[in-house]
Protein backbone atom coordinates (compact mmCIF):
# COMPACT_ATOMS: atom_id res chain seq x y z
CA UNK A 1 0.00 0.00 0.00
CA UNK A 2 1.45 3.69 -0.71
CA UNK A 3 2.25 5.35 1.80
CA UNK A 4 0.61 8.54 0.64
CA UNK A 5 -1.40 10.44 2.98
CA UNK A 6 -5.07 10.80 1.68
CA UNK A 7 -8.06 12.81 2.43
CA UNK A 8 -11.51 10.96 2.99
CA UNK A 9 -12.13 11.91 -0.42
CA UNK A 10 -9.75 9.96 -1.46
CA UNK A 11 -8.34 13.34 -3.00
CA UNK A 12 -4.10 13.58 -1.93
CA UNK A 13 -3.35 16.31 1.51
CA UNK A 14 -0.58 19.09 -0.21
CA UNK A 15 1.85 21.51 1.83
CA UNK A 16 1.58 24.90 -0.19
CA UNK A 17 5.30 25.97 0.78
CA UNK A 18 5.71 29.72 0.16
CA UNK A 19 9.42 30.13 -1.32
CA UNK A 20 11.68 33.32 -0.27
CA UNK A 21 11.63 33.59 3.23
CA UNK A 22 10.99 30.03 3.90
CA UNK A 23 12.42 27.52 1.67
CA UNK A 24 15.42 30.32 0.73
CA UNK A 25 16.98 33.26 2.56
CA UNK A 26 14.93 37.05 1.32
CA UNK A 27 16.99 38.91 -0.56
CA UNK A 28 14.57 40.99 -1.88
CA UNK A 29 13.69 40.40 -5.40
CA UNK A 30 15.58 37.64 -6.08
CA UNK A 31 16.88 38.05 -9.40
CA UNK A 32 20.08 35.25 -9.99
CA UNK A 33 20.28 31.82 -9.36
CA UNK A 34 23.58 31.89 -8.04
CA UNK A 35 21.83 34.43 -5.15
CA UNK A 36 19.98 31.35 -4.17
CA UNK A 37 20.41 29.99 -0.81
CA UNK A 38 18.08 27.27 1.22
CA UNK A 39 17.69 28.52 4.53
CA UNK A 40 18.96 25.58 6.82
CA UNK A 41 16.75 22.77 7.89
CA UNK A 42 14.67 23.58 5.03
CA UNK A 43 15.71 20.88 2.85
CA UNK A 44 14.85 18.37 5.74
CA UNK A 45 11.93 19.59 6.31
CA UNK A 46 10.29 19.27 2.70
CA UNK A 47 12.43 15.53 2.73
CA UNK A 48 11.04 14.72 6.40
CA UNK A 49 7.16 15.86 4.68
CA UNK A 50 7.67 13.68 1.22
CA UNK A 51 8.71 11.17 3.95
CA UNK A 52 4.88 11.02 5.38
CA UNK A 53 3.28 11.32 1.81
CA UNK A 54 2.59 14.70 1.47
CA UNK A 55 2.96 16.60 -1.93
CA UNK A 56 5.13 19.22 -1.81
CA UNK A 57 3.58 22.49 -3.94
CA UNK A 58 5.69 25.73 -3.91
CA UNK A 59 3.39 28.89 -4.47
CA UNK A 60 5.09 32.32 -5.01
CA UNK A 61 4.53 36.15 -5.88
CA UNK A 62 6.72 36.70 -8.52
CA UNK A 63 5.87 40.78 -8.88
CA UNK A 64 9.31 41.37 -10.14
CA UNK A 65 8.41 39.80 -13.72
CA UNK A 66 6.00 42.81 -13.96
CA UNK A 67 8.49 45.15 -12.34
CA UNK A 68 11.12 44.69 -14.46
CA UNK A 69 13.59 43.28 -12.42
CA UNK A 70 13.78 39.68 -14.08
CA UNK A 71 12.02 37.61 -16.40
CA UNK A 72 9.77 34.49 -16.83
CA UNK A 73 12.82 32.89 -17.78
CA UNK A 74 14.74 34.11 -14.70
CA UNK A 75 12.56 32.60 -12.52
CA UNK A 76 12.09 29.69 -14.23
CA UNK A 77 16.17 29.02 -14.00
CA UNK A 78 15.78 30.14 -10.32
CA UNK A 79 13.40 27.37 -9.30
CA UNK A 80 15.66 25.04 -11.17
CA UNK A 81 18.28 26.07 -9.06
CA UNK A 82 15.71 25.13 -6.04
CA UNK A 83 15.42 21.63 -7.43
CA UNK A 84 19.21 21.15 -7.98
CA UNK A 85 19.92 21.91 -4.36
CA UNK A 86 17.17 20.28 -2.86
CA UNK A 87 17.84 17.20 -5.25
CA UNK A 88 21.49 17.02 -3.78
CA UNK A 89 19.85 17.36 -0.28
CA UNK A 90 18.14 13.60 -1.09
CA UNK A 91 14.41 15.54 -2.12
CA UNK A 92 12.54 17.68 -4.20
CA UNK A 93 9.13 19.14 -4.70
CA UNK A 94 5.93 18.05 -6.42
CA UNK A 95 5.23 21.23 -8.12
CA UNK A 96 6.35 25.08 -8.44
CA UNK A 97 3.95 27.90 -9.43
CA UNK A 98 4.17 31.57 -9.72
CA UNK A 99 2.27 34.80 -10.33
CA UNK A 100 4.20 36.99 -12.53
CA UNK A 101 1.88 39.98 -12.21
CA UNK A 102 1.91 43.31 -10.19
CA UNK A 103 0.00 43.84 -7.21
CA UNK A 104 -2.11 46.70 -9.11
CA UNK A 105 -3.55 44.21 -11.71
CA UNK A 106 -5.74 42.89 -9.22
CA UNK A 107 -5.19 38.41 -10.87
CA UNK A 108 -6.93 36.05 -9.05
CA UNK A 109 -3.39 34.34 -8.68
CA UNK A 110 -1.49 36.57 -6.68
CA UNK A 111 -1.75 35.28 -3.26
CA UNK A 112 -3.58 35.97 -1.26
CA UNK A 113 -5.68 34.84 -4.51
CA UNK A 114 -6.43 30.94 -4.81
CA UNK A 115 -6.42 30.23 -8.17
CA UNK A 116 -2.92 28.86 -8.24
CA UNK A 117 -4.27 26.62 -5.53
CA UNK A 118 -6.98 25.63 -7.53
CA UNK A 119 -4.49 25.06 -10.35
CA UNK A 120 -2.57 23.01 -8.26
CA UNK A 121 -5.68 21.08 -7.31
CA UNK A 122 -6.44 19.96 -10.65
CA UNK A 123 -3.07 18.76 -11.41
CA UNK A 124 -2.57 16.54 -8.46
CA UNK A 125 -6.00 15.47 -7.59
CA UNK A 126 -6.01 18.02 -4.07
CA UNK A 127 -7.82 18.07 -1.57
CA UNK A 128 -7.27 21.89 -0.49
CA UNK A 129 -9.35 21.69 3.08
CA UNK A 130 -7.29 19.21 4.45
CA UNK A 131 -4.16 20.75 3.27
CA UNK A 132 -1.18 22.70 5.32
CA UNK A 133 -0.53 26.62 4.04
CA UNK A 134 3.06 27.69 5.15
CA UNK A 135 4.50 31.42 4.53
CA UNK A 136 6.04 33.95 6.00
CA UNK A 137 3.73 36.65 5.17
CA UNK A 138 -0.12 36.43 5.99
CA UNK A 139 -0.87 36.82 2.47
CA UNK A 140 0.36 33.53 1.98
CA UNK A 141 -1.67 32.22 4.76
CA UNK A 142 -5.04 34.04 3.58
CA UNK A 143 -5.68 31.42 0.81
CA UNK A 144 -5.32 28.70 3.66
CA UNK A 145 -8.39 30.39 6.00
CA UNK A 146 -10.17 30.66 2.60
CA UNK A 147 -9.70 27.36 1.50
CA UNK A 148 -10.44 25.78 4.90
CA UNK A 149 -7.09 24.67 5.54
CA UNK A 150 -4.16 24.81 8.11
CA UNK A 151 -1.89 27.65 8.60
CA UNK A 152 1.24 28.08 9.69
CA UNK A 153 3.49 30.97 9.63
CA UNK A 154 7.34 30.94 9.81
CA UNK A 155 9.65 33.41 11.42
CA UNK A 156 12.32 33.54 9.24
CA UNK A 157 11.86 36.01 5.98
CA UNK A 158 9.72 38.21 7.26
CA UNK A 159 8.30 36.45 9.32
CA UNK A 160 8.92 38.07 12.59
CA UNK A 161 7.95 41.84 10.92
CA UNK A 162 4.06 39.86 10.70
CA UNK A 163 4.25 37.90 13.72
CA UNK A 164 3.01 41.20 15.41
CA UNK A 165 0.22 41.31 12.75
CA UNK A 166 -0.84 37.45 13.56
CA UNK A 167 -1.70 38.63 17.03
CA UNK A 168 -3.70 41.01 16.01
CA UNK A 169 -7.84 40.59 16.50
CA UNK A 170 -9.14 38.78 13.17
CA UNK A 171 -7.00 36.55 11.34
CA UNK A 172 -4.41 34.32 13.26
CA UNK A 173 -1.87 31.54 11.80
CA UNK A 174 -3.02 27.76 13.26
CA UNK A 175 0.48 28.00 14.42
CA UNK A 176 4.05 29.70 14.52
CA UNK A 177 7.00 28.29 13.77
CA UNK A 178 10.41 29.37 14.00
CA UNK A 179 11.25 27.81 10.82
CA UNK A 180 9.74 25.14 8.26
CA UNK A 181 11.61 22.53 9.72
CA UNK A 182 10.04 23.81 12.67
CA UNK A 183 6.64 23.66 10.96
CA UNK A 184 6.81 20.80 9.67
CA UNK A 185 7.21 18.58 12.36
CA UNK A 186 4.38 20.42 13.46
CA UNK A 187 2.18 19.44 10.68
CA UNK A 188 3.71 15.94 11.00
CA UNK A 189 2.73 15.58 14.94
CA UNK A 190 -1.05 17.48 13.61
CA UNK A 191 -1.78 14.42 11.49
CA UNK A 192 -0.62 11.69 14.00
CA UNK A 193 -2.93 12.88 16.30
CA UNK A 194 -5.76 13.37 13.92
CA UNK A 195 -5.19 9.72 12.60
CA UNK A 196 -5.03 8.06 16.25
CA UNK A 197 -8.82 10.33 17.34
CA UNK A 198 -10.01 9.03 13.54
CA UNK A 199 -8.83 5.75 14.65
CA UNK A 200 -10.81 5.87 18.74
CA UNK A 201 -13.76 7.23 17.23
CA UNK A 202 -13.82 3.84 14.72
Amino acid sequence: MSDRVLALTGREKAVFLDRDGVINEEVDYLRRPEDFRLIPGAAAAIRLLRKHGWRVIVVTNQSGVARGYYTKAGVAAIHERMRRDLARAGTGVDGVYFCPHHPDKGCACRKPGTALFAQAAADFALDLAASYYVGDKLTDLLPGKALGGHTALVLTGYGRQQQKLAREPGFQPDHIASDLNSAARWIVRQEAGAAISAFLRS
